[in-house]
Order: C-alpha cells, then structure tokens, then sequence
C-alpha cells in the first residue's frame, strides 16, 4: 500500500476539545502530502458523557471500531497508561502520553510535547540563556516541557504548580534522568522572587487560554533580562506573551509547540515527515479566521 492510499483513522481524546484546531491543522497537511484517505475526529469526553476515569475504555472502544492513531490531551494524558500494550521511553520516563500508535492491535504510547517544545525552543529562541528558568505547571504537559527543557541544557530549573506533592514527584523523576540538572519544587507565591535571579520562564499550565483567563503569576516580576514561553495557542498572544513583549523579553508563543509536536505526532502516525513551516502558515490562517469569526459574532 502506497502513502497516497493508507487508510489513516486518527482520534483526539480529551475533554471539552469542540474547537481544537487539530484536524484541520492535521487533514489540511494529509492532503497536502498527498494522503487521500486520512480522517482527524475528536472523542470528547464530554460530549460522549464518559467520565475521566474510562479514558481507556473509549481509547479501546475506538481501536476496536478502526481508529489507527490517536492524540491525547488533558485531562488523559496520564489515565490513559494502565490501557497500553507499551511504552516509549520518553513517555516511560515522563509518566504521560500524547500519541498512540497502533500497530497489529498493540497500543504504543509516545510524548511528543517533550520533543515539541524542544524544536520550538531552539528555533524560536536559539540565543535563550539556560542558566536558571522557572517553569510553571507540573501535569502532563508541564513534565513534559521540564524534560525538555532539561534535555536544552537548563542548568536549574524551579518548577512550580498548585500541587506541590506532583511538583516534587517531576523535580525527583527529572534529576535522576538529568542530573545536570538541578530541579528543584517551587510554591507558586515564591515564583515572583525566583524570577529576580532566572533567565527564563515558561508557562506550561492551563492560565492564558480561553477560558481561563489571566496570567499565572504577576506580570509586574517580568524583567527584561527574561525570555517568556507560553504553550497556550489560544489566543497566541497570551497576557503573559503581550506583557513580556512590552518589556522586551524574547518571547515563544505557544503556536511553535503545538506545531512542532503536531508534526512529530503525524510522523508518527504516518511514517511520513510534513512540512512544518507549511503546517505554521496553516495555523495562523485558522487562528486569523477564528479572530474574524469572533469578531464579526460580536456585531
């Protein structure tokens, strides 16, 4: 079977995901590639009314119905394991999964955050100082970017989230595969003092996105000598991006990670390799068209 004429059925699963921007950003690379039978669907916990704790009774349900690939977002990332044959050793490693890849019936997890925020992070801000960063947001994305960051070269890495205990359970995991790395947990109240003395700071937390407006810490800690990362895509120009820019940090917005790992995940997926910058252009076209869409609601 040629690329051109694979059967490709792929699934996001998570919660509240009615305006992901995946498939389109997947269908539209399939297409341009040449894949004339690749589908992108979503299975919305919420919309199946399926309670968290039965992602892998759906993620099976959907392997059983056809499903060759899926995406995981929050809140599966780490309840989908116990329902995999396997494991990749980055998601091994990170306790998480974003990819599942099928293959003769057997359900093989990767993470690709991991990977995606690395590639965003030395192309978007390949001057970045690596000497001290404080990383806000320890779940399934967070560990993930800490990984990365880490595998960079971050010589001390803060890490702060609501849940103190998840925190030090990723700083512990993270220093026994770094220990170059110096990871240590940070109460979310001491981020603004931290930041005084780091070179960098990302948000890897759910603060920023629609629906869950403003920033996850204050805007007034930012200095100059900072560069910002955000993984929120939506919008792309979060608070926190908009308030380090005015300053004149260098900032990452979080359209870079989500590529990067789109394209990774439909490597995966495919076996084939897309054109990230092509998938880039695409994204910022559906983010300009959901702006205009807003907008014109709006009138």
């Amino acid at each position: 079977m040629t690329p051109s004429t694979a059967r490709h059925r792929i699934r996001l699963v998570g919660a509240g995901i009615a305006s992901s921007l995946s498939p389109a950003l997947h269908e539209r690379e399939a297409a341009a590639l040449g894949l004339t039978d690749y589908r992108y669907e979503l299975l919305d916990l919420e919309a199946e009314n399926v309670p968290v704790e039965r992602t892998g009774d759906l993620v099976r349900s959907a392997v059983a119905d056809g499903c060759t690939g899926l995406n995981i977002t929050h809140p599966c990332k780490q309840v989908v394991l116990p329902v995999l044959d396997d494991l990749s050793d980055n998601a091994r490693l990170l306790g998480a999964v974003n990819t599942v890849v099928v293959r003769a019936g057997r359900l093989i997890g990767h993470n690709t955050d991991h990977s995606g925020f690395l590639t965003a992070l030395r192309r978007g801000l390949p001057a970045a100082a690596l000497d001290a960063v404080v990383l806000v947001g320890a779940g399934g994305a967070g560990s993930a970017v800490a990984y990365a960051l880490a595998a960079a070269g971050v010589a001390d890495l803060r890490i702060a989230d609501v849940d103190t205990v998840r925190a030090a359970d990723v700083c512990a995991r993270l220093s026994a595969a770094f220990p170059s790395t110096r990871a240590t947990a940070l109460p979310v109240e001491a981020i603004p003092a931290a930041l005084r003395t780091c070179t960098g700071a990302v948000n890897a937390s759910p603060i920023g996105m629609v629906g869950h407006s403003g920033t996850p810490f204050d805007v007034a800690a930012l200095h100059p000598r900072l560069w910002v990362a955000d993984i929120v895509y939506r919008p792309i120009r979060t608070e926190l991006i908009s308030a380090a820019a005015v300053l004149g940090c260098d900032v990452l917005d979080g359209g870079q990670m989500l590529v990067a790992q789109a394209a990774d995940t439909f490597a995966l997926l495919t076996g084939i390799d897309p054109d990230a910058d092509r998938m880039r252009r695409h994204l910022d076209e559906l983010l300009s068209n959901q702006v205009l869409a807003t907008h014109q609601e709006a009138r």
